[in-house]
C-alpha cells in the first residue's frame, strides 16, 4: 500500500515542478507550489501510517505544513494583488525588478 502512495505524491510532486518552472503566470506558480507541498503532505502520512515505527508525528508535520501553507498562500496572493494594480500583469518575466 506504501509504494502507491508514494507514486502518487510523486506524480503530484512533478506535475507541480513542471507548473513551478515551465509556466509563466504567477497564479498558476504558486498553485503548483502549493501542489507540491500537497504531494510533502501526502508522502509524511503515508510514512507516519505505513513506516517502520507508526505514529502520529507525521501527521503533525503535515498539518504543521498546511498551516505554513496557508499563511505562504494569503501573503503571496497579497503580493500578487499588489503588483497587478501597479503593473497591470501577473506575468513572471514581467516582475524581474522591484521598480517600474
Amino acid at each position: 500500500m506504501l509504494p502507491s502512495y508514494l507514486t502518487l505524491a510523486a506524480i503530484l510532486f512533478c506535475i507541480g515542478l513542471y507548473g513551478a518552472l515551465a509556466k509563466r503566470n504567477a497564479i498558476i506558480v504558486l498553485l503548483s507550489l502549493e501542489l507540491m507541498l500537497n504531494a510533502v503532505n501526502l508522502n509524511l502520512i503515508a510514512f507516519s501510517k505505513y513506516g517502520v515505527v507508526p505514529s502520529l508525528t507525521g501527521q503533525i508535520f503535515s498539518v504543521f505544513t498546511i498551516t505554513v501553507a496557508a499563511a505562504e498562500a494569503a501573503v503571496a496572493v497579497a503580493v500578487l494583488i499588489a503588483l497587478f494594480r501597479a503593473r497591470g500583469t501577473v506575468d513572471v518575466e514581467h516582475m524581474n525588478a522591484m521598480r517600474r
